[in-house]
């Protein structure tokens, strides 16, 4: 049998958000003359590399003087044995265009999913504020100076955003398959161990026996409206059609869309509004030639975020997640809701899945969310 030739291939994903948002957990920053070392736990393997920089949201130029990549040991320590420099068109530095975007050189090393990469930057200039992910649940590292080249960063300032990393592609055999996790914070995994790698998608790449998920998960993102990043029907062609190798879509929105308008005491939208959203997405990822999966949307009632909780998206919330599991419109469903509220109170989770927010599953919620993916649709 001739072996299949390996194509680029994504292993990692992290959605990012401008660091002019005006609702996020935390805002971005910006770096001078700093090293920035940060964590990517690989969904998948392959025998080579090549790492995704991001300055989508900035309005500068982004100097990038010196940038390697390595397996993480511990913390922010590398192994050294891994370390590898990353070239751009084979230069050691690189310019990344304001709003734009760069791809690294093949790296050649061999990498399996489950892996910790640390790729270590050195931002000479001012940056200016980052494009950022805000809830990575992953630790990164900053000290003064060009230390791209140090195995181990000694009294480092330790960060919990992601910046100018929104990827990495692995060569991987032609035809693996990679779904995407295109969501909000459910999937990005808010309310599960920070630094554990337990959110949804770790713990259902964990049953699948071959292919793998990356994460296009990202906080408070709504289906309808630009507010925490681009909306989903704004994001879609980037954040899933875009990703190499992508076969298979899972989404899990319409909670923003239903909870933050209480922020600033307006109404939600209409169940008529969100399935017209959810068809417009099964429509341009089959149009793509792309299974989708849709997710109900999970319980959060009582939650502490005062405005969220409203008896009219609690309403609507039942409406949509009936007409997701019976309307036809996707491939398959995930159960979401069913598989963490609490069955005496269907609009809440279920006290050992909640993270104590009442809006976010913990670990074993997660794992719930993973458990209850049927591995049939996903054909992985």
């Amino acid at each position: 049998m001739t072996a299949m030739t390996p194509s680029w291939t994504a292993a990692f994903r992290s959605a990012v958000l401008s660091p002019h948002e005006t609702i996020v957990l935390k805002p971005s920053r910006g770096f001078r003359d700093q090293t920035l070392r940060q964590i990517l736990h690989l969904d998948g393997g392959g025998e080579a590399l090549r790492v995704l920089l991001t300055n989508r949201y900035g309005d500068r130029p982004l100097v990038v003087a010196a940038a390697r990549v390595a397996v993480r040991k511990a913390g922010g320590e590398i192994l050294p044995e891994t370390d590898a420099p990353l070239t751009f068109g084979g230069a050691a530095e690189v310019t990344v265009p304001a709003y734009g975007e760069v791809v690294s050189d093949l790296v050649a090393l061999a990498v399996e999913a489950g892996t910790d990469l640390a790729v270590s930057l050195y931002l000479p200039g001012e940056t200016g504020p980052a494009t950022f992910s805000h809830t990575p649940l992953e630790t990164g590292y900053v000290v003064e100076g060009d230390a791209v080249s140090r195995s181990v960063l000694p009294d480092a300032e330790e960060v919990d955003s992601r910046f100018f990393v929104s990827g990495v592609d692995v060569l991987a055999p032609e035809g693996t398959h990679v779904a995407v996790a295109f969501g909000d914070s459910w999937f990005e995994g808010t309310g599960t161990t920070h630094g554990a790698n337990r959110r949804f998608t770790n713990l259902l790449n964990a049953r699948l026996p071959r292919g793998w998920v990356v994460n296009q998960g990202l906080g408070g993102n709504r289906l309808l409206t630009d507010e925490v990043g681009e909306r989903a029907l704004g994001r879609f062609d980037r954040d899933v059609l875009a990703v190499p190798g992508v076969t298979h879509v899972l989404t899990h929105f319409g909670l923003n869309d239903l909870g933050l308008p209480g922020l600033a005491g307006e109404r939600p939208p209409g169940a008529d509004v969100l399935t017209a959203g959810f068809t417009e997405l099964a429509r341009r990822a089959h149009e793509a030639g792309l299974v989708i999966v849709g997710a109900t949307m999970g319980p959060y009632a009582g939650t502490i975020y005062p405005g969220v909780d409203t008896p009219e998206g609690r309403a609507t919330r039942r409406v949509v997640n009936d007409w997701i599991r019976t309307s036809g419109v996707f491939d398959a469903v995930l159960d979401v809701a069913h598989a963490v509220q609490d069955p005496d109170q269907p609009d809440a989770i279920r006290p050992d899945l909640d993270s104590g927010d009442h809006l976010h599953p913990n670990d074993a919620g997660a794992r719930a969310m993973a458990d209850a993916v049927d591995l049939a649709f996903l054909r992985l």
